[in-house]
């Protein structure tokens, strides 16, 4: 079972979803078998945040001085799931999402499900920083979010 505990300091996000902890529970219910961990009990947070404050946490932590989509801050460097395990951190930023402003709020909601699926992944210890690596990644993704519109729209 996975429990992701949703926090916003944006306004932003109200207008887009209605209720943000139910949105994503129904995300993760849709993720595939293997990533559900029916047996085990997985958590992490996620902000739901802004441009400002995305950049100012992607520079103390990764000396980049520029807003970015997502930070994913995973709890350990190797991760063992066991039968109640933390994974880490989620930021998101609303400014990356609602680009442009005018979308339709099915594309708002699918690009906030494969940012989430990503951030996710990268909890769970996948990266992208070798071709091999990034190609497993999103195939990962891929098969996740698949998944998981089909049950969402």
């Amino acid at each position: 079972m996975i429990n992701v505990d949703v926090f916003s300091d944006e306004k932003g996000w109200s207008t887009k979803l209605k209720n943000k902890q139910i949105f994503f529970d129904e995300v993760c219910k849709g993720f595939p078998k293997r990533y559900q961990f029916s047996k085990k009990k997985i958590s992490f947070s996620l902000l739901l945040s802004n441009n400002k404050k995305i950049k100012k946490l992607n520079n103390n932590f990764r000396n980049k001085n520029k807003p970015t989509d997502i930070l994913s801050f995973p709890f350990v460097k190797k991760i063992k799931i066991k039968e109640k395990t933390y994974i880490g951190d989620i930021v998101i930023s609303y400014d990356f999402i609602n680009k442009p402003k005018k979308q339709k709020i099915k594309i708002f909601k699918e690009k906030l499900v494969k940012i989430f699926i990503h951030g996710f992944l990268h909890l769970l210890n996948f990266d992208h920083k070798k071709n091999t690596d990034y190609k497993k990644m999103l195939k990962e993704e891929k098969l996740i979010f698949k998944s998981v519109i089909s049950k969402i729209n």
